[in-house]
């Protein structure tokens, strides 16, 4: 038995399984996945949510910071390194 037109021509949930393969469950209404996979009412973040700006540890500056310091870590060992050989 062949399915409807309609049926085969809806969208699907743009999540994938874990097997890999994308969902095959129609997405809720007014969103992008089904309700196993994000869709269900009340799900995610709030708008305008602050919480992920908390501490400011994964700000571009921050990252950029911990990284100037490790390399300077890098050189100082280095040079530790050849005063330890004199």
């Amino acid at each position: 038995m062949e399915a409807p037109k309609s049926l085969m021509d809806r969208t699907r949930c743009e999540a994938r399984t874990r097997s890999g393969h994308p969902c095959r469950t129609p997405p809720v209404r007014g969103k992008r996945r089904c309700r196993m996979h994000g869709g269900a009412a009340g799900s995610g973040a709030p708008i305008g949510n602050k919480n992920a700006l908390r501490h400011g540890h994964y700000t571009a500056e921050a990252i950029a910071e911990r990284r100037t310091l490790a390399a300077i870590m890098r050189m100082s060992r280095g040079v530790l390194a050849e005063l330890d050989k004199i």
